[in-house]
């Protein structure tokens, strides 16, 4: 018994230390994202000490875009998402025991001691999850923030009005602050889940697995079919 407990005790802090350790990349992450989002702020630049510059020059939008790049890949990238999609597994599996277990006999389901251990498990996965959902979720909008591009080309226009004779060049920089816009909008990952980064496999199994089981569980708690 002292033995099974100390290795689920050491399981349990190393699973939950690299829990930490994607979470803390996250906050890195969104740490990051947030100063991109300052730099073409002259206000918020200089509350935050950070360069910054406008996008009125179509070599200021190619840095732009670069550091864009650079930030979101800084840091480790394939170790953390598969932490993550570790966890997001794990936490599937015993969801999808747990209804297996509540469609088998709700009555008697928590009369059993492995059913209260899977329970705390989950709660600790989900919360963990929706930690790093919410990280994820925020770090995507600050990097995805069209707003931006678009203050940047009204003003441009109204530069075009100040200044008639470099209607030409800043025609330039308005045509490039489109194309721009349009790439970060195809540049959206389409597995993703509230900012984590989804495998499709995993995305599909959520899909489908996961919201049939919890569709029974649900019928059989109200007494009537149910459909997610």
């Amino acid at each position: 018994t002292a033995i099974n407990f100390l290795e689920r005790l050491c399981l349990t802090w190393m699973f939950f230390f690299m829990m930490c350790v994607a979470e803390r990349t996250y906050k890195q992450r969104f740490l990051f994202a947030k100063l991109f989002s300052h730099i073409t702020s002259a206000r918020k630049a200089r509350k935050y000490e950070i360069p910054h510059f406008r996008l009125k020059k179509v070599e200021n939008i190619k840095i732009w875009l670069s550091l864009r790049s650079y930030l979101k890949r800084r840091g480790p990238q394939r170790s953390v998402d598969v932490v993550v999609s570790s966890i997001f597994l794990l936490a599937l599996s015993i969801a999808f025991i747990c209804c297996a277990q509540v469609l088998k006999g709700h009555k008697t389901f928590l009369s059993a001691a492995y059913n209260w251990e899977f329970l705390i498990w989950e709660a600790a996965l989900l919360l963990f999850l929706l930690r790093l959902a919410s990280l994820g979720s925020e770090t995507n909008k600050k990097y995805s923030n069209i707003s931006i591009l678009l203050t940047e080309q009204i003003n441009l226009y109204l530069k075009m009005e100040k200044k008639p004779n470099k209607k030409e060049q800043l025609s330039l920089v308005n045509n490039v602050l489109k194309l721009s816009t349009k790439l970060l909008k195809e540049l959206d990952s389409p597995f993703r889940l509230y900012g984590l980064t989804m495998n499709p496999l995993i995305y599909n199994i959520t899909r489908v697995v996961i919201l049939s089981a919890v569709s029974g569980v649900v019928s059989d708690l109200l007494g009537f079919n149910i459909r997610v």
